[in-house]
């Protein structure tokens, strides 16, 4: 009850009730989903931030061809961001643990199914923000077995998010990318199936706010926000 308090506490913050004339604004109608989340997840700001416990989806899929959205990472602790169905488990607090989820982890691991997909390992200790070497090796694999190709792959460097930063994901039916404050961390997720929806997760803290339009930075191109089927409106 006190982590959920707190929570709040945070996901309000900086907010002042004050008398004003009231403006029309046409809001998107996509947001964060109160009828899909986890029992103990909390939405504010019109569907706009999650906090508490549990995983939450979009309320709209990406059904274009190019879709993009970002999310921010308000406040650290534990959260994972990217693409799930609705078969998901909603109570989980990492992401990408069953077939119906592939996540970014606040762990630095991409996963799918409980599979590691990548892992941002640390190279530099105590750095404001750490450079991570991403990793793709299988434990079955030996330095002989590793094409050139993968072992160019394990030498790409990229940044683990911190507090404050812009997380991207662009998703185009063949693959989904992250990207971190408008850089593509080249950590391609594919073979992603099913209708899919974005999907934060959050725990001990962690505040993330996802952006749905007047994005941070520039999508890649091609790139739109999440358009709404005429048959949802």
């Amino acid at each position: 009850m006190i982590n959920m308090f707190c929570c709040l506490k945070g996901c309000i913050n900086g907010f002042t009730l004050t008398p004003s004339v009231p403006v029309r604004i046409k809001e998107n109608p996509i947001q964060l989903d109160s009828l899909h989340m986890g029992h103990e997840v909390v939405l504010v700001k019109s569907g706009q931030r999650a906090c508490g416990s549990g995983c939450t989806l979009g309320n709209a899929p990406l059904v274009q061809n190019k879709a993009y959205f970002e999310v921010k990472l308000q406040q650290g602790g534990v959260w994972a961001v990217g693409l799930a169905t609705r078969d998901t488990d909603l109570n989980r607090v990492h992401g990408g643990l069953d077939k119906e989820s592939w996540c970014l982890n606040s762990d630095g691991t991409v996963r799918h199914d409980n599979v590691e997909l990548y892992h941002l390992r640390p190279s530099i200790p105590d750095s404001p923000h750490t450079e991570l070497l991403v990793s793709t090796e299988s434990p079955n694999h030996t330095e002989k077995d590793k094409s050139e190709s993968e072992r160019e792959t394990e030498s790409v460097v990229a940044v683990m998010p911190v507090e404050g930063d812009i997380i991207g994901i662009a998703y185009d039916h063949v693959e989904m990318n992250f990207f971190l404050n408008g850089k593509n961390l080249e950590i391609p997720v594919r073979n992603i199936k099913g209708t899919v929806y974005p999907a934060l997760y959050v725990d001990d803290g962690a505040i993330l706010d996802i952006i749905l339009d007047n994005f941070r930075y520039p999508p890649p191109s091609g790139y739109e926000k999440i358009m709404v089927e005429q048959s949802l409106l």
